[in-house]
């Protein structure tokens, strides 16, 4: 049988890698990136990026695949996180998905036919958002695609530009497009859930962290490499905040309680999306016990991965089941 994907998902500040690590270790994994933000080389400090050294030797992927002036693409991760799946299985090791990019995660584990791109119409509609401003532009998305409109959030303009786009590139709604729950693979997903409160507290500290520990200092030397050319990169959160920082535009206090808050908002986003999905298993992280969140993950992978295959267990949202066991 085809060893299963392990997923470790969930809302930013959640725990996600440590966990990643503990299963890499326990199942003799290695760890693929979800994260679309931890992809770009040199955005570390303000994507929480685990350092070389703190990867306890497990071999990790798809981490400083870009430069910052590049724009990432859900089609080349989609292609590249299969094929570092299938070389972690060739070595017999168990490829261990983690990340809080919600439609990566799905581009990785589900069938997603992702749609053509034209960067010039892309960037006709991104100087059309900053002429008319987002608000009309989501307007628009409403009136051709009101389905796609329900799951994209208002103020959220590359998601918009990108719905235009692929409505005005293949004649169909962009919501047409979007990832049925059906696995191309077999995979057990892992959510970590903290209750909110403890979660506004812990991005409240991270944020504070990153800029204390030199956050400012990494976006200078980007800015030097041409973050500002980055579409995607230079409105990463703490990224974004960082800049006006060091352009004048605001205060260190401000971008701080900024860079929090536009985090607090996207964990929101997060939450909706993963909680969506019926094939995760959730699991409490705000359990000062490690060894009882490790040990509840590996009983949720052995639970899924040692029940008897079903004949729709890939399709409509049904678990990849068979005899694999850590």
């Amino acid at each position: 049988m085809t060893t299963p994907i392990v997923a470790v998902v969930g809302a930013t500040a959640t725990g996600k890698s440590g966990l990643a690590l503990d299963l890499a270790e326990r199942l003799d994994g290695e760890v693929v990136n979800a994260d679309a933000m931890q992809l770009y080389r040199g955005m570390d400090i303000g994507t929480a990026k685990l350092a070389p050294e703190q990867r306890r030797g497990v071999p990790h992927h798809q981490l400083d695949v870009l430069e910052v002036t590049q724009e990432a693409s859900v089609a080349a991760y989609q292609r590249a996180a299969r094929v570092d799946f299938e070389v972690i299985r060739s070595r017999g090791r168990v490829p261990i998905l983690v990340g809080g990019s919600g439609l990566y995660v799905r581009a990785a584990l589900d069938r997603l036919e992702i749609p053509p791109t034209d960067p010039r119409l892309r960037a006709a509609l991104e100087a059309r958002a900053e002429t008319i401003g987002t608000a009309a532009l989501f307007a628009q998305l409403r009136e051709l695609d009101p389905a796609a409109a329900q799951r994209i959030q208002p103020g959220n303009t590359r998601r918009i530009v990108r719905a235009l786009e692929v409505i005005e590139l293949t004649g169909r709604p962009f919501s047409a497009t979007l990832p049925d729950r059906e696995l191309v693979s077999p995979a057990v997903i892992l959510g970590l859930r903290v209750p909110r409160a403890t979660l506004d507290v812990r991005i409240t500290a991270r944020a504070a962290g990153m800029f204390a520990g030199g956050l400012l200092a990494e976006v200078r030397h980007l800015l030097e490499h041409g973050l500002r050319d980055g579409f995607t990169a230079s409105r990463a959160i703490g990224y974004a905040q960082a800049i006006a920082v060091l352009d004048g535009r605001t205060t260190h206090e401000q971008a701080v309680a900024d860079t929090a808050q536009a985090t607090r908002r996207f964990a929101r986003r997060q939450e909706s999306w993963f909680r969506s999905d019926p094939r995760t298993t959730w699991l409490s992280a705000d359990d000062p016990d490690r060894h009882a969140l490790v040990e509840a993950a590996l009983a949720a992978v052995r639970g899924a991965t040692t029940q008897t295959s079903r004949p729709d267990a890939a399709r409509g949202g049904g678990r990849h089941t068979g005899e694999w066991a850590p």
